[in-house]
C-alpha cells in the first residue's frame, strides 16, 4: 500500500471516529431498523441496471434440479428484501435467511409479488452460522451482495458448501476489490471506513474470488466485470461453484 494511500486511509479513519462513538452508544441498533427500508428502495435501481446479468446467471438454476424430478430446493443467504425472486424458476422451494429480522416485512412484499415460488420459511441467521439447515439438503445456495459485509467470508462459503447436496451449486454475484494498480482500488480503501458505517458493514476491498478458489469446489465458473455504478462499487464477480 503506497504512503499516499496509507495517509488517506488514516485521515478518513480519524474523521469517522465520531461514527464509531455513535455506533457504540447504540445507533447501530436503530440503523438496523431503517437499513431494510433503504435497501428495499435501492434494490429497484440495482435490479434495473443488473437485470441482464441476473437473468444470465439464474438461467443456469434449472440445471441443478433433483435428478429424479421434483422442485428445485433453493436457500438464499442474506436474502434482504427478496430482490432475486423474480429470476427463480416456477415451483422453486425457497428458504430465506438474513441476520437482520427487520427485512421480513419487505421480504413479504416480494413474496406476494412472486407467487410462482413456494416459500418454506424465513430464518434469522448469519451466513457464517446456518445450523438450521441440514447437511446436503439443498440443490442451490444463492448469495448476492452479501459477502462484502459478512464477518468471515471463508466461513460463509464453507457453510454454503456444507448444506449443498453433492452436485449442487453455489450461485454468487458480488462487488469486489479492484485491481491494485487502479485509482478505483485507492478510492475503495479510502472510503471503506465510511461505507462500513453507512452500508451496514460493507467492505469494498475484499478479493472474494480468492476465497472461492480456495474452497475446494469441484467446478468454479465466474468472471470479473464492471457494473454501471460509482467506481468503488463497479468491480463485480458473477458465477457459480459446484460441490
Amino acid at each position: 500500500m503506497s504512503i499516499l494511500l496509507q495517509i488517506s486511509v488514516l485521515v478518513v479513519k480519524i474523521l469517522t471516529l465520531p461514527l464509531l462513538v455513535v455506533d457504540q452508544l447504540g445507533f447501530g441498533r436503530f440503523y438496523k431498523r431503517v437499513f431494510p427500508a433503504i435497501m428495499y428502495k435501492l434494490s429497484f435501481s440495482y435490479n434495473s441496471k443488473m437485470d441482464e446479468k441476473k437473468r444470465e446467471l439464474f438461467r443456469e438454476l434449472q440445471r441443478f434440479s433433483p435428478r429424479g424430478g421434483g422442485p428445485l430446493r433453493l436457500l438464499e443467504v442474506g436474502c434482504g428484501s427478496g430482490a432475486n425472486f423474480q429470476h427463480y424458476p416456477t415451483g422453486t422451494r425457497v428458504t430465506c435467511t438474513d441476520p437482520n429480522p427487520h427485512f421480513q416485512n419487505y421480504l413479504q412484499k416480494s413474496m406476494d409479488k412472486n407467487d410462482h415460488l413456494v416459500y418454506e420459511k424465513f430464518v434469522v441467521a448469519s451466513g457464517e452460522d446456518l445450523r438450521v439447515v441440514e447437511d446436503n439438503s439443498v440443490d442451490v445456495v444463492v448469495c448476492t451482495l452479501v459477502m462484502c459485509s459478512c464477518q468471515n467470508t471463508p466461513k460463509v462459503i464453507r457453510e454454503a458448501k456444507r448444506v449443498l447436496r453433492p452436485g449442487g451449486a453455489f450461485f454468487f454475484l458480488e462487488h469486489v476489490s479492484a485491481d491494485p494498480s487502479t485509482w478505483t482500488y485507492f478510492l475503495q480503501h479510502v472510503f471503506q471506513p465510511l461505507m462500513y458505517y453507512f452500508l451496514d458493514g460493507c467492505d469494498p476491498t475484499r478479493a472474494t474470488w480468492k476465497h472461492l478458489e480456495a474452497a475446494g469446489f469441484s467446478d468454479l465458473q465466474f468472471c470479473h466485470f464492471r457494473a454501471p455504478f460509482a467506481a468503488v462499487f463497479s468491480p463485480h464477480i458473477v458465477g457459480y461453484a459446484v460441490k
